[in-house]
């Protein structure tokens, strides 16, 4: 699950961690009231799950009410697009309006779970304000990296030595440092993240050290024991056939091509992914059913898939264990009948009971299920239904 930048914001003061003034608006004319309010010079961001808004143009430093006032404007009034949004962009419907701050330097923080150590790891480095993947592939020394338990939490040496990082020598820069530092590694551990950032996190003319941009994921499969990110959750950014997929307990992720998948098994999802794009096509989604495929999952997987109307094949691929392929069979001659097929579906099944599987969907005959031996013939048929 994902936050923005406003709620990663309230996270990370009631960390202690030092962030400018803010507040977050859905109009105009409540942009100009927060600008009145904070004074002087501040900064209007567009809240939207998606990176690039600097280039793209949503965020603005404004100087007078006035300033703030035409930003808002064409923040809410026009859709942000950017390489992370794709050509059709994404509506803005919240802004955060800031106080500007003027910074001497930025740096970037970030807590990630190293999933080949099985630990959380800390990055630090000088170059903030830019991706952190931009600094890596250009320099990579740059990034400093620690390591830390994640039931005893960062040590105090790991602290020295990211402050040391960071170049800040002053005493009092350097404690504020260390508090923004293990603020942030306590609501990784804490609120089970599966990110944590900030970029940049600054060093003002004046020497304070501010968090004035923050992005914070959190793990689907924890979110049930914070009834307070719970309710931090805002659909209306996700994409709505995903919303659905998880009320039905699918997994769903939508992709850009015209050949829709339908599969049980993350692994067996991405190979048949890669298979389809082997033989010259482009899978539309990654949808895996489960383990388990039951007539109701089949039907409403296939609404999903359908409704995308670049989808113009799909591809059925199962592995009978715990589902058996005959159970599969009776449960996509039900969702052909329920749904309505008007593209052509390829089905390769595989496992236990494939034999009554093939003779029933033989039986049905039902024009659009086209039958597969295996998955590369799957994978040729269903390209050059679509070609």
């Amino acid at each position: 699950m994902k936050v923005h930048e406003y709620q990663a914001r309230e996270l990370l003061e009631n960390a202690g961690v030092p962030v400018p003034a803010s507040k977050v608006v859905e109009t105009v004319e409540a942009a100009v009231n927060a600008h009145e309010k904070i004074g002087r010079l501040v900064v209007v961001k567009a809240q939207v799950f998606a990176g690039g808004r600097g280039k793209a143009g949503f965020v603005k430093l404004c100087k007078t009410p006035q300033e703030t006032e035409q930003a808002a404007g064409f923040m809410l009034s026009n859709r942000m697009v950017s390489k992370q949004t794709g050509p059709e962009g994404i509506a803005v419907k919240k802004l955060l309006v800031a106080e500007g701050v003027d910074i001497e330097s930025e740096y970037y923080v970030g807590v990630v779970l190293d999933r080949a150590k099985g630990a959380p790891v800390m990055m630090v480095s000088r170059e903030g304000g830019v991706e952190i993947e931009e600094v890596a592939a250009r320099n990579p020394d740059a990034i400093v990296k620690e390591w830390f338990h994640p039931h005893l939490g960062l040590q105090n040496f790991q602290v020295a030595k990211l402050i040391g990082a960071l170049g800040l020598t002053d005493k009092e820069q350097a404690k504020a440092a260390g508090k923004v530092l293990r603020g942030l590694a306590k609501i990784f551990i804490t609120k089970d993240c599966s990110l944590a950032e900030i970029n940049p996190l600054v060093r003002t003319k004046s020497g304070q050290i501010l968090a004035i941009d923050a992005k914070m994921n959190f793990d689907d499969s924890a979110i049930f024991r914070h009834r307070d990110l719970q309710e931090m959750h805002d659909p209306s950014e996700e994409n709505e056939a995903e919303l659905r997929a998880k009320e039905f307990d699918l997994t769903y992720i939508a992709l850009d091509g015209n050949i829709g998948c339908l599969v049980n098994g993350a692994g067996l999802a991405m190979s048949t992914m890669d298979i389809i794009k082997l033989h010259g096509g482009e899978p539309a989604n990654f949808l895996d059913v489960g383990g388990s495929v039951t007539t109701e999952g089949a039907t409403e997987a296939f609404r999903i898939i359908l409704a995308d109307p670049k989808v113009k094949g799909v591809l059925v691929n199962i592995f009978g264990g715990i589902a058996k392929c005959d159970t599969v069979a009776e449960a996509l001659i039900a969702a052909a009948k329920e749904v309505g097929f008007n593209v052509p579906i390829v089905v390769r099944l595989e496992g236990t009971n494939v034999e009554r599987a093939r003779e029933l969907l033989k039986e049905a005959a039902i024009k659009q299920l086209i039958p597969a031996d295996d998955l590369t013939d799957a994978a040729k048929k269903v390209c050059a239904q679509v070609a």
